[in-house]
């Protein structure tokens, strides 16, 4: 609340006016009792603080006006401290309320018997001119809130604008910049945004959008470029009406630096990636042990990498390791499957397209996958189904670490590593010219071999406890194991599917079984054949799988230098490996 204080050139000025129309004195006090400003004797006394018994501490109180016509006899005169040095006539006081609060007393002072006179010669046409200057008083106090409210909005406005990450550029109806944020400054460095400047001189292409709004259509993230001697930007844009009175005013142009919109989307890629940790890739056998390490070594090294493995032997999962365990694993990492996307979507999927490229084209264009993947990995699923013609495409990817989008007419430099996967034999396309030798060159520096299950059968019971477990806790069922027969039913198999192929097959059996072991019975029909058509031994002894696990922790225990290293061989925690050695007493 604003206080006469703070309007006291005002509130002196209307004392001034009173004084010359009344042939009187004036003071005026503030809620303190403090004088804001006096005529007269009292000019030499503003700022002091008048006595606290005084008529004006009653009408402070009482908010209403009072009289004093006979200052010796008055009852509140005869409990004022000043009253022994007292050389008032008469007195006329209103109070000065703002929504029912008294802020001040307005007093009128006769120091004569003709002053007396012309006070009181018509009280009821003097009270009223009063309270008309205290409501004069009242009204200045209210705009002069008002202002500050105003101001202190705007400051607000104006700490929240400048704290935006966009850039804000507000354009009148003509064009013409009236106001815009630090940000949209920094972005605009040479030259200088000035009030005033046609902001279509600045970026051409904002005439296009201004007539677009204009003509009432929605204007949002259109890319846009800028380019002034040394400094080039490329951003994208946002242009929303200013409509005052049903009347088009300006517009306000939220401007954003594409790196900075790249940044937020990979965040949140990045903050969706599944964690994957080699410990999580479960596999005791030599040859699964021996690609973990391979790709352990691989994570520490930007160098390209190609997995070649079956269908369902987990490449996607390796390469996934691989980012999580690198230094870029705090940044995205974005799969695509080139098999999956029609040929003539993968380009535009890969390296993004410039507006209007194409029928159907977003007007801004768009960001393609290496785009998004900037600063993390890319994986390349099934490389080897990837068309002649956009190969080289990749290849000047690898070779220049830029990408052309479709229509494009500049590269665009990004920091990103790739990691390609195939289940095709590249070296043999790259022989009947379906694959381009040079690039297979630069994906294959670092191969990995993901061995396919059927060869890696110490896997499988490691690979059937977890993922009976994983199982069980997907549908809320307690079934705690195998039937005896399983294993070695599981073992003759030739998994084709490898282990997405063992993983549906158990996932089909937990759905069948209605005990606690999981029976032969309720195995796919493709098992129970192969169970029909085995030839082996009844009678012989089944290995158990504790015995398995307890040998491979043995073996692993034996080719490792200490239980840390024996653990990430074995794909399972420190913790785990130490309660197993426990277990079996090694």
């Amino acid at each position: 609340m604003a206080k006469l204080v703070d309007i006291k050139r005002d509130v002196e000025n209307i004392a001034e006016a009173i004084a010359s129309v009344m042939g009187v004195e004036v003071t005026i006090v503030d809620e303190e009792l403090h004088r804001v400003a006096g005529t007269g004797g009292y000019s030499f006394s503003k700022g002091e603080k008048v006595d606290g018994n005084s008529v004006f501490r009653h009408v402070l109180e009482s908010s209403k006006g009072y009289i004093i016509e006979d200052p010796i006899t008055d009852q509140v005169c005869l409990k004022c401290g000043a009253k022994e040095n007292c050389k008032e006539f008469g007195e006329v006081c209103t109070p000065i309320i703002i929504n029912g609060r008294v802020l001040g007393v307005i007093g009128l002072i006769a120091f004569t018997q003709e002053q007396k006179e012309k006070l009181f010669a018509d009280t009821g046409s003097l009270m009223e001119f009063l309270q008309r200057m205290a409501d004069l008083i009242a009204v200045k106090l209210l705009e002069k809130e008002k202002h500050e409210d105003l101001q202190l909005t705007t400051k607000k406005l104006e700490i929240v604008i400048d704290s935006l990450e966009e850039g804000i550029i507000a354009v009148d109806a003509n064009g013409e910049i009236s106001n815009y944020n630090n940000i949209a400054n920094k972005m605009f460095r040479s030259p200088l945004l000035e009030i005033g400047q046609d902001i279509t001189a600045l970026i051409p292409l904002f005439r296009e959008l201004i007539a677009q709004v204009a003509g009432g259509t929605l204007v949002k993230n259109r890319e846009f470029f800028y380019r002034q001697e040394q400094q080039q930007l490329r951003g994208i844009a946002t242009v929303n009406p200013v409509i005052l009175s049903g009347d088009l005013v300006g517009y306000i142009f939220i401007l954003k630096n594409i790196c900075q919109v790249l940044k937020e989307v990979n965040d949140v890629i990045g903050s969706t990636i599944n964690n994957t940790s080699f410990e999580s890739i479960v596999g005791v056998s030599l040859g699964m042990l021996e690609v973990k390490e391979k790709a352990i070594k691989a994570s520490q090294s930007p160098s390209t990498v190609l997995i070649q493995g079956e269908s369902g032997t987990g490449k996607e999962l390796f390469a996934r390791g691989i980012h999580y365990a690198s230094p870029r694993r705090n940044k995205p990492f974005v799969a695509i499957n080139c098999a999956a996307i029609p040929e003539q979507l993968l380009e535009s999927e890969l390296f993004g397209y410039e507006g209007g490229t194409f029928t159907g084209a977003a007007k801004g264009g768009r960001s393609g996958k290496f785009e998004l993947a900037n600063g993390g990995t890319i994986f390349l699923d099934e490389i080897g189904d990837m068309p002649l013609h956009l190969q080289s495409k990749l290849l000047r990817v690898l070779q220049e670490k830029k990408v052309d989008r479709i229509g494009g007419l500049s590269s665009i430099p990004i920091d990103i590593r790739i990691i390609a996967a195939t289940n095709k034999n590249l070296e043999e396309k790259v022989t009947l010219g379906e694959f381009r030798e040079d690039l297979f060159f630069r994906l294959n520096v670092i191969p990995l071999n993901i061995p396919p299950l059927r060869d890696r059968k110490d896997d499988i019971p490691v690979l059937m406890e977890y993922l009976l477990n994983k199982c069980n806790l997907k549908m809320n069922k307690m079934i705690k194991g195998f039937n005896v027969d399983i294993l070695d039913i599981f073992c003759q198999y030739k998994w084709k599917g490898n282990v997405r192929e063992l993983e549906n097959v158990i996932e089909y059996a937990v759905n069948m079984e209605q005990t606690d072991v999981i029976r032969v019975e309720n195995l796919p029909l493709k098992l129970k054949q192969t169970t029909a058509e085995s030839s082996y031994n009844m009678d012989e002894p089944i290995i158990k799988l504790e015995e398995l696990e307890k040998s491979a922790i043995i073996e692993a225990l034996r080719r490792c230098k200490n239980k840390e290293e024996a653990a990430k061989r074995l794909g399972i925690g420190r913790a785990t490996l130490f309660r197993k050695i426990k277990q079996y007493k090694l």
